[in-house]
């Protein structure tokens, strides 16, 4: 290990600390309800953004600063904004299709959970995860100087690569078990564990666009 996963792991497990201390937790519980989106956004923002240093530590060794940190971390916390309104949109929809018959075992816990985590991963996360796939390349690209046409920014991205491993290896057998014990959580602590998953979802996302960014540099060498 090296100095930098200590303070990486450091700055982990300073959060987790906050929020298990009696009087930060009360506190950021409190701000949670009061200012849910405000909330929402600096969770995602932050802890999403440590996901990506994560994955840049995973496949360089070492943690190097994205490029466009504070656009990228920006998306991050636009995207928990959404999320907060998602988890209750789809929470308050698989309620009322378990109260009137049209999902069955009424009265399980489990079954409201697994039903929301499937519903919202086979709809919502993919447009999700695209969304943040194009917003990731643009700002790339932005920053490098380069074009920030949406056909090249679209050629560019490994669509096969995202559709084979982030869509259908993470979401069946990592997001749906995951986010099916977020909702078994009280409600609110569900955007909290999302909050914690995002540094997953940085880290997957990152690993997967630097697969897909060596593929296309690939392709361009052989067209050349």
């Amino acid at each position: 290990m090296k100095k930098g996963d200590f303070i990486w792991g450091g700055f982990l497990l300073l959060i987790i600390a906050l929020l298990v201390l009696s009087k930060t937790k009360v506190l950021f519980l409190e701000a949670t309800a009061a200012h849910p989106y405000c909330m929402g956004f600096f969770k995602f923002a932050l802890l999403a953004s440590m996901g990506e240093l994560l994955a840049i530590r995973i496949t360089t060794g070492v943690y190097t600063k994205p490029i466009g940190l504070l656009y990228k971390a920006f998306v991050w916390g636009f995207i928990g904004v959404v999320i907060v309104i998602i988890f209750r949109i789809f929470s308050v929809g698989v309620h009322g299709l378990l109260d009137t018959g049209l999902l069955p075992f009424k009265n399980s816990t489990l079954s409201f959970a697994f039903f929301t985590s499937l519903l919202m991963n086979t709809t919502f996360a993919p447009t999700m995860m695209a969304f943040h796939r194009v917003t990731d390349t643009i700002i790339d690209n932005k920053y490098i100087k380069k074009t920030s046409k949406i056909s090249h920014i679209l050629e560019k991205i490994d669509w096969n690569a995202f559709i084979k491993f982030v869509i259908f290896k993470t979401i069946p057998f990592f997001w749906i078990p995951a986010h099916t014990i977020t909702f078994l959580l009280p409600s609110e602590y569900r955007v909290l564990m999302a909050a914690f998953l995002s540094i997953a979802l940085g880290a997957i996302l990152a690993f997967a666009k630097k697969k897909g960014e060596k593929n296309y540099l690939k392709r361009e060498s052989l067209t050349k």
